[in-house]
């Protein structure tokens, strides 16, 4: 058994409810959940999320978290973004019924190798590749890092279709007290952006954006499978080390 199915095992689910919630994008939402006991979280970790019908009917699915743990009055606050999928027998729900007041049961947090934190690294600059709404745990990075003052150098390459998907454009688009230090560069797929024509994302992307593979950087790609699969052939191609790498996958749609 994998630690991280270990981790699934011991864990017990905890009864959420949501206090709040915005628009990201059209067709993505940010959730924030009230969990009166939890035991707090790492920057890339995630958690399950489980609906019970009136028929005793039972789904689960997985959620990125996307941002570090907040104190309140009725216990702690945790963040996720789900982003709706068409035909889904989740996210739907999660995205355009799910209102504030209602509970849901949490089990997490769940994952200990796709994590970052100020303490680990040694001071190498970090690089994260984010395609689509494997931007969620990266900017669970990045606000962790301003949460906790730490200065490592970040630069962020973000892959999405267009404009109207960027998640969290604001925030990325006008950053704030504390991300300095945090360079992002933004590419489409199915239309042109300022700094370059509409295209999958290369190695002279990452060559011009990300960091010199003699920079040691840390890099942490997540997305949909056949976006990983090729951002780490590329970031391999430029030079970086395997032990440099860590990836995590999810979803079936992509940029």
């Amino acid at each position: 058994m994998t630690s991280e199915l270990m981790g699934r095992a011991v864990l017990s689910w905890r009864v959420a409810e949501l206090v709040d919630s915005w628009p990201e994008t059209a067709s993505a939402r940010t959730l924030v959940l009230e969990v009166p006991d939890w035991p707090g979280h790492r920057a890339g970790q995630h958690v399950d999320l489980r609906l019970t019908g009136p028929d005793g009917y039972t789904t689960e699915r997985s959620y990125s978290l996307a941002a570090p743990v907040e104190r309140s009055v009725g216990g702690w606050r945790i963040q996720l973004v789900v982003q709706r999928v068409a035909d889904g027998e989740v996210s739907p729900y999660l995205t355009d019924v799910f209102d504030a007041g209602n509970l849901i049961e949490v089990r997490g947090p769940i994952g200990g190798w796709f994590v970052w934190s100020p303490r680990e690294g040694g001071g190498a600059p970090v690089l994260l590749v984010a395609g689509g709404s494997g931007m969620v745990p990266l900017m669970s990075m990045i606000r962790e890092r301003r949460f906790r003052h730490d200065r490592t150098p970040f630069r962020l390459v973000y892959s999405l279709r267009t404009r109207a998907d960027e998640l969290f454009a604001d925030e990325l688009n006008r950053p704030g007290i504390g991300d300095g230090g945090v360079e992002t560069f933004v590419l489409h797929t199915r239309e042109d952006s300022p700094r370059r024509p509409a295209g999958r994302i290369t190695a002279a992307d990452l060559a011009a954006w990300g960091w010199p593979a003699d920079f040691a950087p840390r890099c942490f790609v997540c997305g949909p499978t056949g976006f990983v699969e090729e951002a780490a052939r590329l970031l391999l191609s430029l030079g970086h080390s395997p032990d440099d790498i860590k990836t995590e996958r999810f979803g079936p749609s992509g940029p």
